[in-house]
């Protein structure tokens, strides 16, 4: 440990969490200020603090602010909590572990392990970190693990050998020689590792093969020992373990823009009144400097009017609230959790929820246009089933499921025969049992050629445990007709042939992976003959045939269609025998390129092509997949929803069209399906112009007018193409999808694939995937959806704007990386159409009302500044400002935005044709945006000029003025808030009680408050904060009482009446009188009212 603590490897102490007790505010608010919206009101504070220019007080943005930044610091202080949690768990669970050649190994946390020390393992155990496996208690090194925390796989197909490949055992201890490990550098390939182990003089390769991953667990194994290879940070798992890219809907992005155009409107009304304001005091104000004067720092009416700027931003704000970001969180987790909660999402049979893991794409779910799906696992149940077989020209019958077929074949001659399995053709059993050489050479392929574990629990009872559900079924119908595979080390599989038992010596595994698409053994049999065994795509094996088989691949090229044209899943066999001395050479040449230090994948890659050459065939399988459940109709219900469904899939054409047909995104109603197959850029250049020609004729013929022109622009060409009249699909193989995804023709393919119903890409990899999801997504504006159940289907899902993955039967690496998860595809349906649309359309409502409200609450400010002289002066009182956004409207329009639905569920699903308006953005865009804010300017016209009209003139019966501000603003404000009641009202289509109670609660808080402030004992108890309480006759309209009555006092302080001999014909002449008599004290010159009257006239 000394020798390694030098190198300051990671240590194994695992850190999810983001803070500590100290970190947690500074890091928080550091985080959330990151924010714009928070930043701009952190601004507004500040702003509100300088008394020059702030009518405001600080607390009617401090508290929606302190609010805002509460809630979300309590929502990360929670999440970071239960991370803590986590954390101390894992870090605190106890190993066995060997420190500097202790004999006897020593309890220790798992976060004082480190790197060089030797761990001791019991069965059932968690791994602690990425380990290097240096014995066991098994035979020859072996050792079973469960990958379910890792990547969802189940237990025993990972087969981990101890370095030395079950020769010799290593010693663990004081007597140990010393040993070094050079490896890669910590990264996050699960399925890949490389390294050397320089142990006695000796040189180990060390591959994935050898390591145990932190994550697994052990199982059915009594011990082990391993190194630390990586530790803490550096692990695997913890590699594995980045963030997802972020996503957003489209929504977000058009609500950040609208938020920006409301800014810039904000500083233009900002400027209109403070161009009022410098205007009003160069005209007007500057004649009472005597009686209003300016404040020391204002030296001119142009600073007046840039003070008055920074007041009206201040007061004006409100049209960018800050609750508004809230409530869309809040109403997405609602959304969030009715997907967690909806039973019909529930598979009771896995016992599995739909679950949605982020909270930020709900409403996109119910703009979908295109849906792209894999399809064995997802559209298909991956519960495969040997199906039928074509061995050496031959064909082997499949299960009749007719009630007039004959009993299946009986394998009661075969006491290991597994009692599930059924197959009906009688004669390839015969031949087996008659000795045919090649069918005996075919199953004895499918009983060596794989990676299967064989488990015995009793005598007899033989249980396997495959990497996929393919290699399982192949094993499983080899055992039933007698071919039974037993057991494996790591240098023999050993096999009952017809009851007797054979060992094979295993040379070498050539590993099937994406790019190979195949899978070969080379074994040793008890007369010492060396042979390869490969099984594989037919795309691959027919081209690496010997030439004499050219008859024979003929025949089974023929069966393979025919079962393809069934659905069926196909593999080619064929075996290659080795001369003693060439495999000897290859064998060297093989361990030569295993431990070279660089490009290894490569020369491997290299060395098994080469002996993968020259092959004899020996037949075909055919295994069936069934569809899933409700599939069909499913995809039936979404095509008239206008949602266009590509299938992405590694399958034959032939077979991934026979599912087309079966699940009816094909049908014979179809006018053409086009199928793409050429090898050059030229060929696939000619199809795809043809297809497009012939979809252009047919509209023709059909009398759409169209006319055919050779060059069209791409958007006019793309909007011409999906007029068209008819129906067409289009299929396309792998390689021909690689020349259509260049950049110089994929425009091309895009143009004629969208104009299709129906797309299906057969033979394709990963990476086509997601380039033809990222395809669509570059040209065309519409969201798409992923879905996927496998680790091959991740890009894809992390690709398109919404990943769904399917919790299936090849692990959980799918649903890891998706942002939905449930396990059936018919749930997909329910999905969009019901939580979807819902979404959507709560989503549309709430910003419509939500931007309504604040507008017709701030621009009765705007109005009022065009009678109060451009002073900045509030209409509603301070405590009106503060609490109107977070408690008077805020949980009406929430209920609104989390319980409202315009159909109830049933006719959501019976009418697809509800969705396209979430496909056409028409609930919410720039034109309803508009619209909703060109309401509430005008509702904010008649809220202002109404009240304002009654209390203009407005008299008691004693002759003294009526109006009075605390009255004017209480009218306002009581109407504004009565007035967006009614409206969420006339808003809400779906009423519940909840709805009930936040909307007339509401009001009720508002009048229970507003009757509470403007009582008298709050006056008397608080004067200072409560000034405007009480009904002490009339008033004036604003703190500064000469100010107030002269520039509040109704229609005379309009901009276009400010002739002061209007002033004097007003029946109300208080204002005049205080003025004459300050005048007539200062002036010796005043000697009549009406010489007062006429200086007045001349300030």
């Amino acid at each position: 440990r000394d020798y390694n603590e030098k190198f300051q490897y990671a240590s194994n102490c695992i850190k999810t969490s983001k803070y500590n007790i100290v970190t947690f505010l500074p890091v928080n608010l550091f985080e959330q200020f990151q924010e714009v919206a928070n930043t701009y009101f952190l601004f507004l504070l500040i702003l509100q603090l300088i008394p020059q220019i702030s009518s405001l007080s600080w607390f009617t943005t401090i508290v929606p602010l302190v609010l805002v930044l509460t809630i979300t610091a309590v929502k990360d202080a929670t999440d970071d909590y239960f991370r803590h949690k986590s954390d101390n768990q894992v870090n605190n669970r106890q190993s066995q572990v060997l420190i500097n050649g202790m004999v006897r190994p020593q309890q220790e946390q798992w976060m004082n392990v480190r790197v060089g020390d030797i761990i001791k393992l019991e069965n059932n155990q968690f791994v602690a970190a990425d380990l290097l496996l240096l014995s066991s208690s098994e035979p020859h090194g072996l050792c079973y693990i469960e990958t379910a925390e890792l990547d969802g796989g189940e237990l025993g197909p990972p087969l981990l050998l101890s370095p030395a490949q079950g020769c010799e055992m290593l010693p663990c201890g004081p007597s140990a020689p010393p040993g070094e490990v050079i490896c890669e550098t910590p990264n996050n390939k699960l399925d890949k590792f490389s390294g050397t182990l320089y142990w006695k003089e000796n040189k180990y390769l060390l591959s994935n093969q050898n390591m145990l991953l932190r994550g697994c667990v052990l199982r059915n194994t009594e011990w082990c020992f391993g190194l630390v290879i990586f530790a803490g940070p550096d692990t695997k798992l913890m590699q594995n373990s980045g963030r997802t890219k972020f996503k957003r809907t489209s929504i977000d992005r058009l609500m950040n823009t609208l938020v920006l155009w409301i800014f810039g409107f904000l500083v233009c009304m900002g400027v209109i009144l403070a161009f009022g304001n410098a205007i009003w005091e160069y005209k007007v104000g500057a004649r009472f400097q005597m009686y209003l004067p300016w404040d020391t720092a204002v030296d001119s009416a142009a600073f007046s009017g840039f003070l008055s700027f920074w007041s009206y931003i201040i007061i004006l704000n409100t049209v960018v609230p800050i609750s508004l970001y809230v409530s869309v969180e809040v109403i997405r987790l609602g959304h969030s959790y009715f997907i967690n909660w909806d039973k019909k999402m529930y598979c009771a049979k896995r016992r599995t929820p739909a679950e949605a893991r982020t909270t930020t794409l709900n409403e996109e779910l119910g703009q979908v246009e295109y849906i792209f799906s894999d399809k064995t696992g997802t559209l298909t149940q991956n519960i495969m089933v040997f199906s039928k077989c074509s061995v050496h020209g031959r064909t082997g019958c499949s299960p009749c499921l007719h009630p007039q077929c004959p009993e299946p074949v009986d394998f009661s001659f075969n006491p290991l025969a597994d009692p599930r399995f059924r197959f009906w053709d009688a004669g390839l059993l015969a031949a087996v049992q008659l000795g045919n050489p090649h069918v005996h050479e075919f199953f004895r392929l499918l009983s060596l050629c794989h990676t299967v574990m064989s488990e015995e629990k009793n005598e007899g009872e033989l249980y396997y445990k495959a990497q996929s559900p393919d290699e399982g079924a192949l094993v499983t119908a080899a055992r039933n007709f007698g071919f039974v595979f037993r057991a494996r080390t790591p240098k023999t599989i050993t096999v009952h042939e017809l009851g007797h038992a054979i060992t094979y010596q295993l040379l070498a595994i050539l590993d099937f992976n994406n790019v190979r698409k195949r899978m070969s053994v080379i074994v040793r049999n008890p007369e010492g003959k060396i042979r390869l065994y490969c099984k594989g795509a037919d795309t691959i094996l027919l081209e690496r045939l010997h030439p004499a088989n050219l008859e024979l691949a003929s025949i089974t090229t023929d069966h393979l269609n025919e079962y393809a044209g069934e659905g069926l899943r196909t593999l080619v066999l064929a075996y290659k025998d080795l001369e003693e001395g060439y495999y000897g050479d290859w064998a060297e040449r093989l361990r030569r390129a295993s431990l070279a230090p660089d490009a290894r994948e490569d020369r491997l890659a290299r060395l098994y092509d080469e002996v993968e050459h020259d092959m004899m065939l020996l037949g075909a399988t055919a295994i069936e997949d069934k569809l899933q459940q409700g599939v069909p109709e499913t995809i039936a219900i979404l095509t008239l929803a206008n949602i266009k469904i590509w299938v992405l899939t590694g399958d034959k054409p032939e077979t991934a069209v026979n599912i087309g047909y079966s699940c009816k995104m094909l049908t014979d109603d179809m006018t053409e399906v086009f199928v793409v197959t050429g090898h050059t850029v030229l060929e696939v250049r000619e199809e795809l112009r043809k297809a497009r020609e012939k979809m252009m004729d047919g509209s023709r013929s059909m009398g759409n007018g169209f006319s055919c022109q050779e060059k069209l622009c791409s958007s006019k060409l793309t909007s011409v193409l999906e007029a068209i009249a008819g129906e067409y699909a289009l299929v396309i193989n792998g390689h021909s999808l690689a020349h259509a995804l260049e950049a110089d023709m994929e425009l091309e393919f895009l143009e004629t694939a969208c104009a299709c119903k129906a797309v299906i890409c057969c033979r394709v990899t990963p990476l086509q995937k997601a380039q033809v999801v990222e395809l669509v997504k570059k040209y065309k504006k519409a969201v798409t959806l992923a879905i996927g159940d496998g680790a091959n289907d991740v890009s894809m899902i992390k690709t398109a704007h919404i990943g769904v993955g399917i919790s299936g039967l090849e692990g959980i690496q799918a649903v890891l990386a998706a942002d939905y998860s449930f396990s059936q595809f018919k749930f997909l349906q329910r999905l969009l159409l019901v939580h979807g649309r819902w979404s959507y359309l709560r989503m549309c409502k709430f910003l419509c009302y939500f931007f309504y409200k604040n507008f017709a609450f701030t621009m009765v400010h705007f109005w009022f500044g065009f009678f109060c002289g451009f002073s900045a002066q509030t209409v509603y009182d301070q405590y009106f400002i503060t609490l109107y956004n977070i408690v008077y409207t805020s949980l009406p329009v929430l209920a609104m935005g989390v319980f409202d639905q315009d159909v109830p569920e049933q006719r959501s699903m019976e009418y697809p044709k509800l969705y396209e308006p979430g496909q056409l953005n028409l609930l919410f865009n720039k034109r309803e945006f508009f619209i909703c804010i060109a309401q509430g300017i005008y509702t904010s016209v008649l809220m202002f000029f109404i009240p304002y009209g009654v209390f203009a003139d407005a008299t008691r019966d004693d002759g003294a003025q009526l109006a009075d501000y605390q009255s004017f603003a209480v009218t306002v404000a009581t109407s504004l808030v009565i007035v967006v009641s009614v409206q969420i009202g006339l808003d809400t289509g779906f009423w519940t009680a909840i709805n009930h109670f936040f909307i007339w609660g509401s009001l009720a808080v508002y009048f229970a408050i507003l009757f509470a402030m403007h009582s008298n004992g709050l006056f008397q108890m608080f004067p200072n904060q409560f000034r405007f309480v009480g009904w002490r006759g009339t008033m004036p309209l604003c703190p500064c009482p000469s100010f107030g009555e002269l520039i509040m006092s109704g229609k005379n302080m309009r901009l276009s009446s400010l002739a002061l001999s209007s002033f004097a014909t007003r029946s109300s002449t208080s204002w005049i009188e205080t003025l004459r008599k300050k005048k007539s004290g200062d002036s010796s010159n005043a000697s009549s009212p009406s010489c007062g009257a006429d200086k007045t006239l001349k300030v």
